[in-house]
């Protein structure tokens, strides 16, 4: 018997904005509550974090 494979999707069911962080969340098994919180810290830091997850929104597939 094979175990299904893990599949880096958008949520359906944990999104806010587009499923990115519940997409994450649910394919490490973290909450998504700590995943936003890690992104929302993350913008206090110099770097691209927002066109980071506008590429995810649009690479990441939806189901």
């Amino acid at each position: 018997m094979t175990t299904p494979t893990k599949r880096f999707t958008r949520s359906t069911t944990d999104k806010w904005f587009g499923g990115v962080c519940g997409g994450i969340a649910e394919y490490f098994g973290w909450s998504a509550t700590v995943v936003r919180a890690l992104f929302v810290l993350s913008c206090l830091l110099p770097g691209p974090q927002f066109l980071l997850y506008i590429a995810l929104w649009i690479v990441i597939p939806k189901y």
